[in-house]
């Protein structure tokens, strides 16, 4: 359990300079006020890099520390594991498809949220857990593996990527 102790604290620890990042992104686009250019600049990385952190926190969760997931895990697996790739090749492929590769992924990130959002709803309680629990072959989708800082689970970590990400392409999008 070291090594679960250890991730979850890292990852916490990410998600929560990610949420940071998302009230100031939502601040500035709110309030009008420019971002600072560094940030700019590199929005493109640094979502590429938060896709990568999550994608590989996800794997280590399920193939080393051996967390199942869920469905509705696997439905935001589904929609940040393909961002690797289509954000890879917007970073490193500078060619002119980079816009449509920003708006799929852009797509992707807030669709993500949506799941993971109503996925941490239904983790705290609030929304029922419905179907998700009639799986007989899954663990249910309200079971909290991971509660790091008195909130932060799972689905929220993947909330907070999914809003980092599609904060950061949008900043992208309006160069």
């Amino acid at each position: 359990m070291e090594l679960a102790s250890s991730v979850n604290f890292v990852l916490g620890i990410l998600s929560i300079i990610a949420e940071i990042a998302v009230v100031f992104l939502a601040s500035s686009w709110l309030f009008g006020f420019k971002i600072p250019e560094v940030l700019r600049l590199h929005a493109l990385p640094l979502a590429f890099t938060a896709v990568l952190i999550a994608t590989l926190g996800s794997l280590t969760y399920s193939e080393i520390i051996g967390y199942e997931p869920c469905k509705l895990c696997w439905i935001q697996r589904i929609l940040m594991y393909p961002q690797v790739l289509i954000l890879g090749l917007a970073v490193w492929g500078q060619h002119k498809g980079n816009r449509a590769l920003i708006d799929v992924s852009l797509i992707m990130s807030l669709i993500g949220a949506m799941v993971a959002f109503y996925h941490y709803l239904m983790q705290l309680g609030i929304i029922p857990e419905g179907s998700c629990a009639a799986v007989g072959y899954s663990v249910s989708c309200a079971e909290r593996f991971v509660m790091e800082f008195g909130y932060l689970t799972i689905p929220m970590m993947a909330l907070s990527a999914f809003l980092f990400i599609a904060l950061f392409l949008r900043e992208k999008r309006e160069e």
